[in-house]
């Protein structure tokens, strides 16, 4: 369970740098524009009005902070909560403007300042549409890959331990203990051989039978 909650955290860190990146230029690109002429009306550089805090600067500060919790966390839903807000401020950067009519009749953003044709498009798209485009994308992609649990996930939180050895049980019917080949002829009972006693045939004479007082060469009465 703790592999499916933690990750690494330098998993998704180039994702949310970019967020945070983009997210700083969607919330501060309508005071610094006019600066180098590319800019919304009213077209002064550091100009407050609500429709920049609707439009551009909260979704610019929620994209930032999303990025943070990418790049900066180790928790897996921590970092899926950043990748979620940030799809929102993608999206409100896209929709926004388009939406914003709702509440009230006049153009809170503004117009693009620009005289020409194509300068005004790449102010909308840099503005507006183009840049929430990009930060949903990027903050899908992360999404994508933390709502995945990867096996060098598990491996951070859950890493292997060493098996001991588990102990050689004797097979059955033998002894648990080894016996010394020295030792084990002494142990062994020795037997002894019994010869047969040899067999007497009735009536037949024996030396011992022989009187010890005949003299050798008579003949016996």
């Amino acid at each position: 369970m703790a592999g499916m909650l933690q990750v690494r955290r330098s998993r998704g860190a180039l994702g949310g740098a970019l967020l945070v990146l983009l997210g700083a230029w969607g919330a501060l690109i309508p005071f610094i524009g006019p600066y180098f002429h590319y800019a919304y009306t009213p077209d002064k550089a550091w100009t407050y009005n609500t429709g920049r805090l609707y439009l551009e600067i909260l979704p610019g500060a929620a994209a930032f902070l999303g990025g943070l919790l990418l790049a900066g966390t180790g928790g897996r839903h921590t970092k899926l909560f950043g990748a979620l807000l940030a799809i929102v401020a993608g999206a409100w950067f896209a929709l926004g403007n388009v939406v914003a009519p709702l509440w009230t009749t006049a153009n809170p953003a503004g117009v693009p300042a620009s005289a020409t044709t194509l300068m005004r498009v790449v102010e909308q798209i840099g503005f507006f549409t183009g840049l929430g485009v990009v930060i949903a994308f990027m903050a899908g992609l992360a999404m994508g890959r933390f709502t995945v649990v990867a096996a060098r996930d598990l491996a951070v939180v859950t890493p292997v331990e060493p098996v001991a050895d588990a102990p050689v049980e004797a097979p059955a019917g033998t002894a648990a203990d080894p016996v010394d080949p020295v030792e084990a002829p002494e142990s062994r009972p020795v037997r002894r051989l019994t010869l047969p006693r040899p067999l007497v045939r009735s009536g037949a004479s024996t030396s011992s039978d022989v009187d010890a007082d005949t003299e050798p060469g008579t003949d016996s009465d």
